[in-house]
């Protein structure tokens, strides 16, 4: 038995090292080859540390276009949807978890189904949508579509569910009235599940390529990731060193995003009642 627990404990281990090495080692040579000349990325066997470190590829990458605008649209895109989600998600979820009214089911249902369908099936009517209003090119195009989450009223809505229903009946004798009820009582207990919501939904966002591709044309409303993809054009394509390093300025925000979020991350995972 001790042997057999051993090895189950080793092929645990194992895994995990496994597990964590597939999602450490593309990150580390990322973070090499920004540091690199071209000529070492293009060595074989691969050269991990480089014999110099080339800081100057993060301004080359930077200076390779209007990387400034493009960082402040996607800071403006990035935020102005995750506080319109923010807000959308806190009221929906509270009259889904808290109130029994006709159609909820229904509504709700409806809400889930949004979470089965791709962005990309989509794209097209919102599109046309979009160009009938005239916002095409614009930062609204990329913020408009997002405004409201499914999956955020859905984790909300769960966590807004354990509350005890003695508690607000409490507050509702006190004369709280359903403002006061939900900011300060379910927001501040669902903290942590708000704070999860909005890492994936900044991360999300800070990220996407498809939606500013398709709806934006010049510069003026594109967003980082369509910046890094033109660094592709910078000595024909090849400029690998120079593209990582783009890479490494599109997720040092996500990064450190991540570090601070990161406590209340794992409390969201952790089911906590209310005494």
């Amino acid at each position: 038995m001790p042997v057999a627990r051993l090895a189950f404990k080793a092929a645990n281990f194992a895994g995990m090292l496994l597990l964590v090495a597939v999602f450490v080692v593309p990150f580390v040579w990322m973070v090499s080859t920004s540091l690199k000349t071209y000529s070492e990325t293009v060595l074989f066997p691969p050269k991990w540390i480089p014999a110099e470190l080339r800081w100057d590829n993060f301004a080359r990458a930077w200076n390779s276009g209007p990387f400034l605008k493009y960082f402040l649209n996607s800071v403006i895109v990035s935020v102005s949807i995750l506080l319109l989600q923010l807000v959308s998600i806190v009221f929906a979820a509270y009259a889904f978890a808290r109130y029994q009214f006709r159609g909820q089911k229904l509504l709700f249902g409806l809400t889930m189904i949004t979470l089965m369908i791709p962005g990309q099936l989509i794209f097209l009517p919102v599109y046309l949508l979009m160009s009938r209003w005239g916002i095409l090119d614009s930062l609204l195009a990329l913020i408009l579509p997002f405004s409201s989450s499914a999956f955020g009223i859905f984790l909300l809505r769960q966590t807004f569910k354990q509350v005890q229903e003695e508690l607000l009946e409490a507050a509702r004798l006190d004369d709280a009235s359903e403002w006061k009820i939900v900011f300060r009582i379910m927001v501040p207990m669902a903290r942590p599940a708000l704070v999860t919501f909005a890492l994936f939904s900044f991360i999300a966002h800070w990220n996407d390529y498809f939606w500013p591709l398709v709806m934006t044309t010049t510069d003026a409303a594109r967003t980082l990731p369509i910046g890094i993809s033109k660094i592709r054009e910078v000595d024909g394509g090849t400029a690998w060193h120079i593209l990582m390093a783009g890479n490494m300025i599109l997720v040092v925000p996500i990064l450190l995003v991540f570090f601070v979020a990161q406590r209340h991350i794992i409390q969201a995972f952790v089911y906590s009642g209310v005494k």
